[in-house]
């Protein structure tokens, strides 16, 4: 990745750090995530790919 100056490094970096500890799970925690979603999550329905960093990082959920 080229970073173009402060302001993209913090974005960058930013977006690292919410997909570390909302959407990446820990081994540590059982595969559990740090911070959980509300709610159940769904057992059935359409797998998702939400995608950070144009799609330098990646999660999967199942939609609603």
């Amino acid at each position: 990745m080229i970073l173009f100056g402060d302001r993209h490094l913090q974005r960058v970096l930013s977006n690292y750090a919410a997909h570390y500890n909302q959407d990446r799970p820990h081994q540590s925690l059982d595969n559990n995530l740090i911070q959980p979603r509300p709610g159940d999550p769904p057992t059935e329905g359409k797998i998702v790919a939400d995608e950070r960093l144009g799609g330098l990082l990646r999660s999967y959920r199942r939609s609603a």
